[in-house]
């Protein structure tokens, strides 16, 4: 399931809308898949695991050698031995995590910092699960969306087309065929692009 074969597939759907994206290249409908692709990442998420190298006092860490991470879920930093809140050397509870994006890219924030403490019992190496972005790429084996989810998709690129379609035509309707039948209805493209929405909110 390639990127080629994705705008093929999402040209063919359109049916004669598609005429109206005449970017060289394909590249409206290469963006249109690319639209839908953050959606998809809650809709049909991918769960990966990554691993920062904790420093006793530092509070936030680049997550540059990630660079699909989309957002934190939840770590698997378990301490070497199990300690009561009442035995000597207790540090304290699990700093709490969450992932953050500022101007250079994706930070690991801990309140608080992890102390030394901390690492002695837990080890320097934080090992955590994160959320992953979906790709498409040029082989079909580097795109990340499942193939039995390629309609899913294409669902969801449909309706970034039509949304472009209500900016460039906001006074006048256009006519399209429908997607199941063949037959010119007419209809507004904001109302296909809720249509298609609200179907891929509702799909499983």
């Amino acid at each position: 399931m390639s990127q080629a074969d994705l705008v093929a597939d999402l040209k063919r759907s359109l049916h004669d809308s598609a005429d109206v994206f005449d970017a060289v290249d394909d590249a409206d409908f290469e963006r249109f898949l690319r639209q839908a692709l953050p959606d998809m990442g809650w809709k049909r998420a991918r769960t990966l695991v990554g691993q920062i190298t904790l420093i006793s006092g530092q509070a936030n860490y680049s997550l540059a050698a990630l660079p699909d991470f989309y957002s934190y879920k939840t770590h698997a930093w378990e301490p070497s031995t199990r300690m009561q809140p009442w035995e000597p050397g207790y540090p304290g509870a699990v700093p709490r995590v969450s992932g953050f994006k500022d101007g250079t890219g994706n930070w690991l924030a801990f309140e608080p910092a992890p102390s030394a403490a901390h690492i002695i019992l837990r080890g320097s190496a934080f090992t955590f699960y994160y959320f992953g972005q979906h790709s498409l790429g040029t082989l079909a084996a580097d795109t990340t969306i499942a193939a039995t989810d390629r309609g899913l998709l294409l669902l969801r690129a449909q309706a970034e087309a039509m949304l472009e379609l209500t900016l460039r035509n906001v006074a006048k309707p256009v006519q399209l065929r429908d997607g199941l039948s063949g037959t010119p209805r007419n209809s507004t493209p904001r109302a296909l692009f809720d249509a298609l929405l609200s179907a891929f909110a509702e799909a499983r």
